[in-house]
């Protein structure tokens, strides 16, 4: 992929194959898309959600017809502003997608149990009320947590755990019977996560979580950023993303840069192999456009922890700019499959 990149000059119609968006990470966790301490989303000087208004300005200048917002939902967030949100992404056209992030409560722990499966029900709730229709996670366990990692038998309670806690979740909050037809766990790099960080371990547990519930409605998302970063080979990603897909489990894909988190053109190819992986499967249904901003105050421990993650690879652009490169790329990209499938 060439880092120099020229936008067409009029917006491209959405392709047919798969719904396309973007989680707009790009915005700041700091200034815009996390709550504050009371549980307000940030605002603009004239009241409205500063998620919003960006959103708004972002979509009227983007080179490709959106479909799709997967949006941060943070426990501790007032409801209100919850659904002020949700609901100022309908009115702009797009279907908005609930990402739960709970802070706290740990996955694994069972003594965490009931505040884990109460904090999900209740956003839940929410999103089904405004007639979700899809959620995801990164539910395995928190975020930079630094604990050891699992292995042998306490690897295998962890997965159970897991299984449990999201099962009850599923039946609680009762999605069998919701606007929700899937929810998409997302496994993240080492040092985000200690243990659950690659294709295989998430697929453990999403595939036991299936097994339980019967039916595909937990999903494998797969992220080329974290794939990249998990130590697993492409064409191990390759084999276990086609066993995903052969199960009806496959999720959402995420066009997100291998470490830097930034410009798709530094991921080192790894975009382009495993977005091409999940088409050919003939499973994927949505493809998302994702990039960090590298000042974000609130990914700091990243930054600190990562060598080369949080680097500047917007060469000078904006990071609405470098999304927009991203889309135009990631959109050629599901054309010409599209084309050659015929």
């Amino acid at each position: 992929m060439s880092p120099s990149l020229t936008l067409p000059p009029k917006r491209s119609e959405t392709n047919e194959l798969v719904r396309l968006g973007v989680c707009p990470a790009h915005f700041q966790f700091a200034t815009t898309l996390a709550p504050n301490p009371e549980g307000h989303l940030p605002r603009q000087p004239n009241g409205e959600l500063r998620i919003i208004g960006k959103l708004r300005g972002f979509l009227a200048k983007s080179p490709v017809r959106l479909a799709v917002i997967p949006i941060f939902v943070f426990s501790g967030t007032r409801e209100e502003d919850i659904r002020e949100m949700l609901e100022g992404i309908q009115s702009l056209g797009l279907t908005p997608e609930v990402i739960i992030m709970i802070n706290g409560a740990n996955p694994m722990n069972p003594g965490d149990e009931d505040e884990f499966v109460a904090t999900a029900v209740g956003i839940l709730d929410i999103a089904t009320s405004l007639e979700i229709a899809s959620v995801s996670s990164t539910t395995f366990e928190p975020w930079m947590d630094q604990a050891p990692e699992k292995t042998g038998e306490a690897y295998q309670a962890a997965v159970t755990q897991l299984v449990k806690g999201h099962e009850r979740i599923y039946r609680e909050a009762g999605l069998a019977a919701s606007s929700i037809k899937s929810w998409h766990l997302e496994f993240l790099r080492p040092v985000e996560l200690s243990t659950f960080t690659n294709i295989r371990r998430s697929w453990d547990v999403v595939s036991r979580l299936n097994q339980a519930i019967g039916s595909n409605f937990f999903r494998v998302l797969v992220d080329a950023s974290h794939c990249g970063d998990s130590g697993l080979s492409v064409e191990e990603n390759r084999a276990v993303i086609h066993e995903i897909a052969a199960a009806d489990a496959l999720g959402a894909f995420h066009a997100s840069s291998k470490t830097t988190r930034g410009c798709l053109t530094t991921d080192e190819g790894w975009i382009d192999a495993l977005l091409t992986t999940c088409l050919e499967t003939g499973k994927l249904e949505t493809v998302i456009v994702e990039a960090f901003d590298h000042t974000d105050e609130g990914l700091q421990p990243l930054r600190d922890a990562v060598p080369g993650h949080g680097v500047d690879t917007t060469k000078g652009r904006t990071y609405d700019q470098l999304i927009y490169d991203g889309l135009t790329l990631v959109n050629s990209r599901i054309k010409e499959h599209s084309a050659a499938a015929l």
